[in-house]
């Protein structure tokens, strides 16, 4: 038994190394007819692959299946992913809306408890910012209504939260708008909550000055600071921005407006202001008294007997 074993061995052993210079010689012909740039051997190549690779659809079956159920899962994690964060930001602004309804509903009652009602004249015109003037002398923009929209100078315009500046110029189809940042910008103003009266001078700067402060002592950096209404510029209670102490000590407005992103302006339509129709009308008033003759001008007794005399 011993000597079959190892007669069987014998063989295996030879025939193991046949078949494994059998397999290099034939890889090594493989690789030289796939290299040979033959016309003939160009033929054959394109004849053995139209043979061979459409039998071949079988055995990448499961690599493509694989592949496939690669990607149906990388796609169902990016879906999985997105509906996590679309169920946390309705989380979110579920709590927005309701945190906005207890502020209407607090709004509504405040209104009522201080017999608040809305001037129905004051309305808007929403427009677009067409583009700026472009000068570090002058702050402005062109709007794309005028007046063939009813626009008219001397309007404040808001960007939705806080006072932007005025209408200034007026055209059929386009406007300018003044900013509150403009050198030539003066703006009654209150501040809140001391009351205290005051001008918002424009300076080329994003935080305009105050100026002709009544008592300086009651201002505190932080106080809101709203139109007054005085001269009938703007209507009353705009809100314009919050009081801010620069390095040198002086009060300025931090503008509530945020101007590096104004593409929409709400022009406010103040029905109830009056129009200055003529330069004279600021200092004039509506109605002179009526003037008595000069004293020379008074008839004499001569000149009232002369008629009679001629008669």
């Amino acid at each position: 038994m011993a000597s079959d074993r190892s007669s069987g061995e014998d063989f295996a052993t030879p025939i193991k190394r046949l078949i494994l210079v059998l397999l290099c010689l034939f890889l090594i012909a493989l690789f030289l007819i796939w290299r040979i740039d033959s016309p003939r051997v160009e033929r054959f190549r394109a004849q053995v692959v139209d043979a061979v690779v459409p039998r071949m659809d079988w055995a990448m079956a499961p690599v493509t299946g694989s592949l496939k159920i690669l990607r149906d899962y990388q796609s169902y994690q990016q879906l999985h992913a997105q509906n996590h964060e679309l169920r946390r930001e309705l989380r979110k602004m579920t709590a927005w809306k309701e945190a906005a309804l207890q502020l209407e509903q607090e709004n509504a009652r405040l209104r009522d408890l201080n017999n608040v009602r809305l001037d129905p004249k004051l309305t808007y015109i929403t427009a677009v910012v067409l583009a700026d003037s472009g000068s570090p002398f002058r702050q402005s923009f062109v709007i794309n209504v005028g007046g063939r929209d009813g626009i008219v100078d001397g309007w404040a315009t808001m960007d939705g939260i806080g006072l932007v500046g005025r209408v200034s110029g007026v055209d059929a189809n386009t406007a300018r708008v003044i900013l509150l940042t403009d050198p030539t910008s003066r703006i009654p103003a209150k501040i809140l909550p001391s009351g205290q009266q005051a001008l918002v001078v424009g300076d080329n700067t994003a935080a305009p000055p105050i100026d002709l402060l009544e008592n300086p002592d009651l201002v505190r950096p932080g106080d809101r600071i709203v139109t007054s209404g005085d001269g009938e510029v703007f209507p009353p209670g705009l809100l314009i921005g919050q009081i801010a102490e620069d390095p040198g000590g002086r009060l300025r407005v931090q503008l509530a407006a945020d101007y590096e992103r104004l593409e929409f302006l709400r022009v406010l339509r103040d029905i109830g202001a009056r129009r200055v129709e003529t330069p004279s009308e600021l200092i004039l008033p509506d109605r002179l008294p009526d003037r008595a003759p000069p004293a020379d001008a008074t008839p004499t007794s001569e000149d009232a007997t002369e008629p009679a005399q001629d008669g």
